[in-house]
């Protein structure tokens, strides 16, 4: 499917907020601005920017994305740091930390700043990219998705060092917020409401889907799309599971692929699927990289939607269940507090067991779930589509161009 353009959505959002956008745009026209991640597969940031670049050009800012590269030690150790980021304890030595910050200052060697208005390095991976600030005329941003509110401490002065050099971090959720000399900006990130994996689909295509992964949908589905990881804790929907189980026929979908910046996803597919043996009623679809259109189908197909995660940056999968008028079940951390509002857009749980009783509680009152699911659907389009999502960027790119200023003119 083509990539939409801006008017596209008009049909979503309405006439106001794309013009209001265009507005904005008029001011950074010719503007160049550059966005790095580690992986241009998987995983949310990769999917925001797949969409997001595209729209940025197209309304005059010179929007480029580019991918830092390492080996297996270099990623293995960012693994390690993104569990201790979210207060997993990690044993990381002066040798990790000297192999990080070498492979960036390598990535950086092979990088031209010297045109570019606006950088955005996007998480910790390549956050020592910043050394290269004083060889540009660029505004420098820090964007990070994960939850750094309770970070292993010898890991987070590490990172800060680097992160208050840049002009300003954004966050996305007030609870990550930490005491920096920076401004700090807070912007949840967003789904592509016209993304293969949220448009509308022909019913048939979605009972395709399911005929092929033999579901049957005559049943009652509980779905989890997600990476196959241990803070989304697959393992303890699965025990959660089998507890509904007992009392109330249903089937489980654990859906997911990997991320080429995470060596352990196959380790805990291989978890999973031991917990799951022997219980036919689980499915456990370790899906391709594109899959999009499958993900959407399953979503729409499935009775509810649980996103069992022990920590979470944001969790888009939430939302994107949301868009699709879905109820949902999650637990209350990270950036998922925003989105789930409890007996209003979902419900949220603090237990396997209180998941086990939520799963066949919504499951036992349908009309319920649908309406949670409707009141989702409306909180997502207010608050968390690609859209106002640009346009906060967009403000950023202001605010650091004309730091110091108390109005800028638009």
């Amino acid at each position: 499917m083509a990539l939409a353009k801006l008017d596209d959505y008009r049909q979503v959002v309405g006439d106001p907020e794309i013009e209001e956008m265009r507005a904005i745009a008029r001011q950074l026209k010719g503007a160049r601005m550059k966005h790095i991640n580690s992986t241009s597969v998987g995983g949310g940031v990769a999917e925001i920017l797949h969409r997001m670049v595209p729209l940025l050009n197209e309304m005059g800012i010179l929007a480029r994305w580019e991918v830092i590269k390492g080996g297996d030690d270099f990623f293995n150790i960012t693994k390690a740091f993104h569990n201790a980021l979210h207060g997993k304890p990690e044993n990381i030595t002066p040798e990790m930390f000297r192999v990080f910050a070498d492979y960036n200052r390598k990535n950086a060697e092979e990088m031209d700043f010297s045109q570019d208005d606006f950088v955005f390095i996007h998480d910790p991976q390549s956050i020592c990219l910043i050394e290269k600030r004083n060889q540009s005329k660029a505004h420098w941003v820090w964007r990070c998705h994960i939850d750094i509110s309770t970070p292993q401490p010898d890991l987070w002065q590490f990172l800060k060092n680097y992160v208050e050099r840049y002009e300003g971090a954004v966050i996305s959720s007030p609870s990550f917020s930490q005491r920096l000399s920076v401004p700090q900006f807070l912007i949840p990130p967003s789904i592509d409401p016209l993304a293969d994996k949220n448009r509308e689909l022909d019913p048939r295509y979605i009972e395709s889907v399911f005929e092929k992964y033999h579901i049957d949908r005559q049943r009652p589905i509980v779905t989890q799309i997600s990476r196959f990881d241990r803070l989304k804790d697959p393992v303890g929907l699965i025990k959660a599971f089998k507890m509904a189980h007992k009392k109330l026929d249903c089937q489980l979908v654990l859906a997911g692929g990997g991320a080429t910046d995470d060596p352990e996803g196959l380790l805990v597919l291989e978890e999973v699927k031991a917990e799951a043996e022997g219980s036919p009623d689980i499915h456990i679809l370790h899906l391709a990289p594109g899959a999009d259109l499958e993900i959407n189908a399953l979503v729409r197909g499935s009775s509810i939607i649980v996103q069992n995660s022990i920590k979470e940056g944001f969790g888009l999968t939430v939302s994107e269940a949301l868009w699709k008028g879905k109820a949902i079940i999650s637990r209350p951390v990270g950036g998922i507090t925003q989105q789930v509002l409890h007996d209003v857009t979902g419900l949220l749980v603090h237990s396997t067991e209180g998941l086990a009783y939520s799963i066949r509680y919504l499951l036992a009152n349908p009309d319920w779930a649908r309406a949670l699911g409707k009141a989702g659907k409306e909180f997502v389009r207010g608050n968390f589509l690609i859209t106002r999502h640009l346009r906060r960027y967009m403000l950023v790119m202001l605010s650091t161009r004309f730091s110091g200023q108390k109005e800028i003119y638009l």
